[in-house]
């Protein structure tokens, strides 16, 4: 069982929460993930099973899709409706969406980014977030990002708090004005410092209220299933329908097709004679059999006209 999931992640648990209950579901501990999601947060999550996870690095996930709902009024201590409302000097009032749209130029491209104290990001070996939960601020340095694309796809008027199971949060009470900002940005964006960002551009603070991923490098929402239908798909022994062969997880790097004798040598780790002008020196290249099966990654040396297995998958 060795290949890659999209999972359809809910909102209320968390992306470690995901992971076990997919190694609970498919009965093998050899399962990993490419990247995590906030635990409000819901949508795409790329799954690594078996020897796929020897593949992280590989797989094609820079650019990122998300739907985001940014409910403009204030700000929040995370940055998004879990967290309590900040006291601050912005107008609540009924923005529109020209308003909006108006400010979206100065935020495409690439931008610089401060990565918020609610984060999984570590500093000195503390993720900001443990620091952050024992009120602890420290200063992070403006990393750059790419937003490739970035516009208002909806926005909702609410006059009065939603009803909603369970009770209300802090932001669920703030009288105001939601926008969906559809992001397709560089890997490590922050979707809350965006909406942080645009909301101080504006002059009414803003805090996310919902986030949904929709694709993460290739994969998309159109091939992912719930946890709930992958144990389904488990039960009936369909697993194949979903599984995401290796060698179709890296399609995008160049392709060398090997013979009987060469998939021995790769197999011993032996150096290959290939000679491609298409293919830049030390280019990561997929190293399949006639079959199409993954039998290694490797990196071309255009000097020597040779390609050198680097990952020997069994």
């Amino acid at each position: 069982m060795n290949g890659i999931l999209i999972i359809d992640k809910p909102a209320g648990i968390t992306s470690h929460d995901v992971v076990a209950r997919c190694r609970r579901i498919l009965k093998t501990k050899r399962v990993g993930h490419t990247g995590t999601l906030d635990p409000f947060a819901t949508g795409v999550m790329v799954i690594m099973v078996g020897q796929a996870t020897r593949l992280a690095r590989f797989l094609d996930k820079d650019a990122k899709e998300y739907e985001a709902l940014v409910r403009f009024g204030a700000e929040t201590d995370t940055g998004d409706r879990t967290g309590e409302l900040k006291p601050a000097n912005y107008d609540l009032r009924n923005i529109s969406k020209e308003e909006i749209e108006s400010v979206l130029p100065e935020f495409r491209g690439e931008i610089k980014q401060t990565p918020p104290m609610y984060s999984a990001k570590k500093v000195e070996g503390k993720k900001l977030y443990e620091l952050a939960r024992k009120g602890i601020e420290i200063e992070r340095k403006p990393v750059n990002i790419t937003i490739y694309e970035l516009e208002t796809i909806g926005e909702e008027n609410r006059s009065e708090p939603p009803a909603v199971a369970g009770g209300l949060s802090p932001s669920d009470k703030l009288i105001s004005k939601d926008f969906t900002l559809r992001v397709l940005c560089s890997a490590g964006t922050y979707i809350r410092t965006l909406a942080e960002d645009i909301g101080r551009k504006l002059k009414t603070g803003a805090h996310l209220a919902e986030l949904r991923r929709t694709r993460a490098g290739k994969f998309d929402l159109s091939r992912a299933v719930t946890l709930e239908k992958l144990e389904e798909i488990v039960t009936d022994n369909r697993l194949e329908e979903v599984l995401i062969s290796m060698n179709e997880a890296i399609s995008h790097l160049p392709v060398v097709v090997l013979s009987e004798s060469e998939i021995k040598k790769t197999q011993s780790g032996i150096k290959l004679r290939f000679e491609n002008g298409a293919i830049e020196d030390n280019q990561i290249v997929r190293m399949i059999d006639e079959k199409t099966n993954l039998i290694a990654v490797g990196f071309y040396n255009a000097a020597e006209k040779v390609v050198q297995p680097k990952i020997v998958l069994v």
